[in-house]
């Protein structure tokens, strides 16, 4: 990690992911002790610690990832037609801040590509969750988002609906409730059997339209939220010259804001739906502060970047630890806490 961390951001990220893909990331051989286990969405997660999109685009080292010790992982952006992305440098490490901002724009290798290589996932003890959004081009969402969901309903353990990255010019408007519930509506038309189905919401959202997203979820039979997405914003106290980069903020300054939303969908969706908390979770108690505010699992990504795959059995002896000092006996116990 140290040496990558001497290379461009991108170019140590596409070795990072050759050599998982090669399965030169190691393996954790320990073993989940069972208080960790969650049961969400009909699906078994043997610990809530899980990776979060944008880190393995083209769903190339999923088999490499599941070897880390993680409970879920999730593979993607994937959009219908292979992308690009945005013209480079866009991908920026914000070391002081311990945090990273990205423009880059669903750079992918497009959906035959990453169901190919879906394909080849042994799949198994970790759940792996397909990420999906539209082409920068696209004019119809209400069309592509189906034939998405469709495509990867066969390989994955559930899906995720991105409309929050904003590095997609539009993308975030997709939120409004009258669009939400289109795409929604198109998809349960166009695939009514599927694997259980998440909206990905950007934090930046206000009151107002977070409360349209999470009733427009229930209303089309969403399974849940992913909360949240990076954040166009930029929080008091950033000290790295880097800061004014546009694009996403993720990473540590990126936690009170994810999380306190997390909390307002928490109340919002009142049991309705699964929440997954992401943004600034690098240690057992962010997870647990995550898990608190009423998610059922947690997901990183600027963490791994600096710290590599030894961060994960890390991350769940810190969240044994944080919650027998907190008197839970399980993950399960933990959930919602703050809101009772």
């Amino acid at each position: 990690m140290p040496a990558l961390r001497l290379l461009d951001p991108e170019r140590a990220h596409r070795i990072a992911i050759r050599a998982l893909a090669a399965g030169l990331g190691g393996q954790d051989r320990t073993s989940d002790d069972p208080r960790l286990a969650v049961s969400a969405m009909g699906l078994r997660f043997a610990n809530p610690i899980g990776l979060a999109a944008g880190f393995d685009k083209n769903a190339e080292a999923v088999n490499g990832l599941a070897r880390l010790g993680f409970g879920l992982i999730e593979a993607g952006t994937v959009t219908p037609r292979p992308q690009v992305g945005n013209p480079k440098p866009r991908l920026f490490r914000l070391t002081e801040d311990r945090a990273v901002i990205n423009r880059m724009g669903f750079n992918n290798d497009g959906l035959a590509v990453y169901l190919a290589n879906l394909r080849r996932y042994r799949r198994g003890a970790v759940p792996v969750g397909a990420n999906v959004g539209i082409n920068k081009d696209s004019t119809t969402p209400e069309q592509d988002y189906p034939a998405l969901i469709g495509a990867v309903a066969p390989l994955a353990d559930y899906i995720v609906i991105n409309v929050s990255s904003p590095n997609t010019p539009g993308l975030r408007d997709l939120q409004g409730e009258a669009r939400l519930r289109a795409i929604l509506d198109a998809v349960n038309a166009s695939v009514p059997s599927r694997p259980p189905l998440l909206v990905k919401v950007a934090p930046d959202l206000a009151p107002e339209g977070l409360e349209g997203v999470v009733e427009a979820c229930v209303a089309a039979g969403v399974d849940g939220l992913i909360v949240s997405n990076t954040t166009i914003s930029r929080p008091p106290g950033l000290r790295s010259p880097l800061a004014t980069q546009a694009g996403g903020l993720s990473g540590r300054p990126l936690f009170a804001l994810s999380t306190e939303m997390l909390r307002r969908a928490a109340r919002l969706a009142n049991g309705r739906l699964t929440l997954i908390g992401a943004g600034g979770v690098a240690s057992g108690a962010d997870a647990l502060a995550k898990l608190r505010a009423g998610a059922s699992l947690v997901q990183l990504y600027s963490a791994i970047a600096y710290e590599g795959p030894g961060i994960v059995p890390r991350l769940r002896r810190e969240l044994l630890a944080a919650l027998t000092k907190e008197g839970f006996a399980t993950v399960s116990e933990a959930i919602g806490a703050d809101l009772r």
